[in-house]
């Protein structure tokens, strides 16, 4: 056998030692410039996910995830998938992995999965939450975390000014001008509007969003709960199919990626519904 016959025998075997690995990670976002990768000395989360993995794995590692956040944007469950021919167990990953992070970032569990699984491609479905702290005084502690509306607002006029985006929809006035998705058409499973404590959030999942959805959706409904437009604003918005009508982008702070879905032959595992000083919010699109 010459040597072209014996590397293309041995290809197979080195591509079966491949395998590929599901993680959930938590970040806060408000020291990156987002999820993805940048240029030379702009932090991004996924640099420095990538790294973490890479000393874990003694070797160079790519990660794919669920769905890339902007600058300043939190998740709690944001999936990511990567292909390593080492041998670690979930807790070698998952302990090695948050040794070589910064504090602000966290690897909440690791699942092996089979090749047919990608963290962006096998996903039916995403869920944010926009965490709106109502009160006068602006607040000492979470002050990146959570957004800061100091006029009272009706949640009741913010609920049904909602429901008028449930369903499938053009939205393009809900997305940003340089959005580069090839369809403003989205389908909006499911959106709520909760109080807890000094709370509001929306919550909202989707089978895919555009580029400043979750942030446009809740500039509006926060103008239209603190009284300056009427419910009949957010379906006026959505008609017009004109983001210049839209009104202002609420700011970036305040959005987490809470959850992503899959198909249940990937069995993913579960964990609670974040950011974690919401966790015993109920669940209420279960």
């Amino acid at each position: 056998m010459d040597v072209d016959e014996h590397e293309a025998a041995a290809a197979p075997e080195a591509a079966a030692a491949v395998s590929r690995v599901a993680a959930c990670v938590e970040y806060r976002g408000s020291a990156y410039r987002g999820w993805q990768r940048q240029q030379s000395g702009v932090a991004s989360v996924q640099e420095a996910v990538e790294k973490a993995l890479s000393r874990v794995a003694n070797h160079p590692v790519q990660v794919f995830c669920a769905g890339r956040t902007d600058a300043g944007v939190h998740a709690s469950c944001q999936i990511i998938h990567f292909d390593s021919d080492a041998v670690r167990t979930p807790r070698n990953w998952i302990h090695g992995a948050n040794a070589n992070l910064p504090a602000d970032i966290s690897l909440s569990w690791v699942q092996p999965m089979g090749m047919d699984f990608h963290a962006r491609f096998s996903a039916v479905a995403r869920r944010y939450r926009y965490v709106i702290y109502n009160d006068p005084i602006r607040p000492a502690h979470l002050a990146h975390e959570v957004t800061w509306n100091y006029r009272p607002l009706d949640l009741g006029s913010m609920r049904q000014a909602a429901r008028a985006l449930l369903g499938t929809h053009d939205f393009t006035s809900y997305r940003a001008v340089g959005c580069q998705a090839k369809s403003p058409i989205k389908t909006i499973h499911h959106l709520e509007l909760l109080e807890y404590g000094r709370f509001i959030v929306l919550d909202i999942r989707a089978n895919a969003f555009l580029h400043h959805m979750v942030r446009n959706i809740a500039g509006v409904l926060m103008q239209i709960g603190c009284g300056e437009r009427p419910i009949a604003w957010a379906e006026q918005v959505l008609a017009a199919r004109d983001r210049a009508q839209g009104g202002l982008t609420a700011p970036a702070f305040g959005l987490y990626l809470v959850d992503v879905t899959y198909p249940e032959q990937f069995a993913l595992p579960e964990r609670y519904l974040g950011p974690h000083f919401l966790s015993a919010l109920p669940n209420v699109a279960d």
